[in-house]
């Protein structure tokens, strides 16, 4: 017994050991009884929750940045996504439009083939239009191959809107109703009135404010009102008689009450061509 307790650092380590268990079992009982803990055990919360704190910012700012960018990237390429889907319907509305207005035209076209009964009908493409020339002339898609010969009558929509003035195998050039060059050759027009009565005349100029046909220089006696229908007159021998060309739009009348120029709104569209027909008689 003697020998057990000469140890000195046993007998220590024993005791540090039953005071240990002691306080623990203290410190139960205590915590049991009371509603909050020792003041010891509040400040080692405390600095605990301080360093919990410490710590956790910094890692829930990262998280936080972490997360704003994948948001950031998320939204951007869901705007890639929509911008393109909003890309593509506006190029299918472009396309419905385009094919509504070319089966319009088209629609348009067939109506003047069958009105045409006298006439053999070449349909044809427009395939060149330059800004230089836009009013003057146009080249179509048909040539000789098709049947196409020089001075036939070119239609489209409604009414007529030039004649061939050149003609290669595959295509043909167009010299339009509007061309105001000095040089082309007059297109020669007829005004009849509600009487029956009419006037002649030759297209001298193209009024582009409002895409009027002008007829100058008429000094026929016969009266004529707006609404009156013009067709080709014959004469001259490069356009056959009775096409139609359109309505008179307005009149311009001298001192003595008279037609001096007349302009005349035509049955075709001539600032928007697509598809003619080339007549053959």
């Amino acid at each position: 017994m003697q020998k057990f307790f000469s140890n000195r650092k046993l007998v220590i380590a024993i005791i540090i050991l039953i005071i240990s268990f002691g306080l623990m079992s203290v410190s139960v009982a205590i915590r049991d009884r009371k509603s909050t803990p020792p003041l010891v055990q509040q400040f080692g919360n405390d600095v605990a929750g301080a360093v919990n704190r410490v710590i956790a910012w910094p890692v829930n700012g990262l998280q936080s940045a972490t997360n704003s960018v994948s948001d950031l990237l998320n939204t951007y390429q869901e705007n890639q996504k929509l911008k393109k889907q909003v890309d593509q319907l506006a190029q299918a509305k472009v396309n419905a439009q385009t094919a509504t207005a070319e089966n319009k035209q088209l629609r348009k076209e067939l109506k003047l083939n069958e009105s045409l009964t006298d006439y053999t009908a070449v349909s044809a493409n427009v395939l060149t239009r330059t800004p230089s020339s836009w009013m003057n002339q146009l080249v179509i898609s048909k040539g000789a191959t098709a049947g196409v010969k020089k001075n036939m009558p070119v239609m489209s929509q409604a009414g007529l809107i030039g004649r061939i003035v050149e003609v290669n195998q595959t295509n043909s050039k167009v010299e339009l109703i509007s061309n105001t060059s000095s040089s082309s050759n007059k297109f020669a027009i007829q005004i009849t009135n509600s009487a029956g009565k009419t006037v002649n005349g030759i297209v001298t100029g193209f009024d582009t404010s409002n895409n009027y046909i002008q007829m100058g220089s008429v000094t026929s006696s016969v009266k004529i009102k707006k609404g009156d229908k013009v067709v080709t007159s014959g004469l001259g021998g490069l356009t056959p008689k009775g096409l139609y060309v359109g309505t008179v739009a307005k009149i311009k009348q001298d001192d003595y009450g008279l037609a001096s120029e007349v302009e005349i709104k035509p049955a075709a569209d001539l600032t928007d061509l697509t598809v003619v027909t080339v007549a053959e008689q």
